[in-house]
């Protein structure tokens, strides 16, 4: 999965040849296609384009609209099907995400709630990226692991992400793993590839999405109009699945609930996925800066100003799983954060 915060030049008029230029550590490859080229799939033509970067590699960066089109104009147009058939003349311009800068160990407390030699276990507070990103170099739970793992964390996920097998935003709560040792690493890492992880999200939402339960299944990549945030998609990204369940509702009447709280259980786990899935249903998580388009309710509202939150209401509250070491049955549990509980409380008196 792919920050949605990861910031990105605007792209300018290029040269006519396939190349590369240098900006600020980022490789930009950029070229036009033709020849044989024309009419192959995008994703195959562009492989054979760029020769460093495969076709899977390149079907990553489009879901994380890193591969645009050039017009006329000039103007950059993000590319997220890969099947397409590339056209005669189309100027493809991709940008690999700049290479991190290796964090340091930061002295940041951490709520562990199970250790051992291979993997830990921590919930996640909000407003802690989990690794350094533009915008997040320091403060990171990677910077608190490398103080408190010393190390002892999983190189597999390389200087920048050492230990990281899933994520969380920056403003959501909850359980999260991390691998201490490659052989935990390789393990969860295919846990979650078969979706052989139990994930269950809380969100306090707007109004209430209908049917009260059900599956929302869909694509999910960078949106074409805005590429700090994702969307449905109609073709291209990545497939996403999220099992929710309306727990109960808030105010209003039985009809339109004011707010509700829904529990989300993973089967995919894709950038925003939950946020995305209940916006798409029209009821977003309360707080959500990004995809909580509309105001809520005046007195839903006004709980939010009285606690004081200005965040996503979404916490992940429980993670279960084999250990991939020991095979032994691990299942984590977290209550609400009390932030997300204040604004419950103030939900339970309308």
């Amino acid at each position: 999965m792919a920050d949605a915060d990861d910031e990105i030049e605007d792209l300018q008029d290029a040269p006519d040849d396939a190349g590369a230029a240098d900006t600020d550590g980022e490789r930009r490859l950029q070229g036009r296609l033709d020849g044989d080229l024309v009419g192959q799939r995008l994703d195959k033509a562009l492989a054979a384009l760029f020769d460093e970067l495969s076709r899977a590699r390149l079907q990553a960066l489009m879901a994380e609209g890193r591969v645009f089109r050039l017009g006329a104009d000039g103007q950059p147009q993000a590319v997220t099907n890969g099947s397409a058939k590339a056209q005669a003349g189309d100027y493809l311009v991709v940008e690999p995400p700049p290479a991190p800068a290796i964090p340091e160990p930061e002295a940041i407390a951490l709520s562990v709630l199970y250790e051992d030699a291979h993997l830990i276990v921590v919930d996640k507070p909000a407003g802690m990226a989990v690794h350094p990103a533009p915008g997040s170099e320091t403060g990171t739970l990677v910077n608190a692991l490398l103080h408190h793992c010393g190390d002892s964390l999983s190189g597999v996920g390389g200087v920048a992400r050492p230990g990281i097998v899933h994520r969380l935003d920056k403003e959501t709560s909850g359980v999260m793993v991390a691998a201490k040792s490659d052989a935990a690493h390789r393990g969860l890492s295919a846990l979650f590839a078969t979706h052989d992880i139990d994930r269950m999200y809380v969100a306090l939402v707007r109004g209430a999405p209908h049917p009260s339960s059900g599956t929302i299944e869909t694509r999910l990549g960078r949106s074409p109009h805005d590429r700090k945030k994702m969307a449905v998609l109609k073709s291209g990204g990545r497939e996403a699945v999220t099992h929710y369940k309306v727990e109960r509702t808030f105010g209003g009447d039985a009809g339109k609930p004011l707010a509700a709280r829904v529990s989300c259980r993973l089967e995919t786990g894709r950038t925003h996925q939950i946020r995305v899935h209940m916006a798409s249903k029209g009821s977003p998580c309360l707080g959500d800066p990004v995809y909580g388009a509309g105001a809520p309710a005046a007195p839903v509202k006004a709980i939010l100003v009285e606690t004081g939150f200005a965040r996503q209401a979404l916490h992940a509250a429980l993670l279960g799983f084999v250990h991939p070491v020991t095979g032994q049955a691990l299942r984590f549990e977290t209550p609400l954060p009390a932030d997300m509980a204040a604004v419950q409380a103030g939900l339970e008196a309308l």
